[in-house]
């Protein structure tokens, strides 16, 4: 039974593709704006990791498991 079921959408959609003409095929207006709206995105968010990576303040440990630099130094930010 699934196989008449796919006959039967396929020949109900097959007259839907004779109408497109196929040299006229275009993303068009709304294709445009999604992907500026999606470059727009992309753009904002790289912005933000820039600015997020930018604050962080990585210190490496020693082999010994203690933070470098001076002994007096809080290891918390505020």
């Amino acid at each position: 039974m699934p196989d008449m079921s796919a006959s039967l959408a396929l020949t109900h959609l097959l007259p839907l593709a004779k109408e497109v003409d196929e040299n006229k095929v275009t993303p068009g207006v709304l294709g445009f704006i999604v992907f500026a709206v999606m470059a727009v995105a992309v753009w904002g968010l790289m912005k933000s990791m820039n600015k997020h990576m930018q604050r962080v303040d990585f210190k490496e440990t020693d082999s010994s498991g203690e933070k470098a630099g001076t002994a007096g130094e809080s290891s918390r930010q505020e």
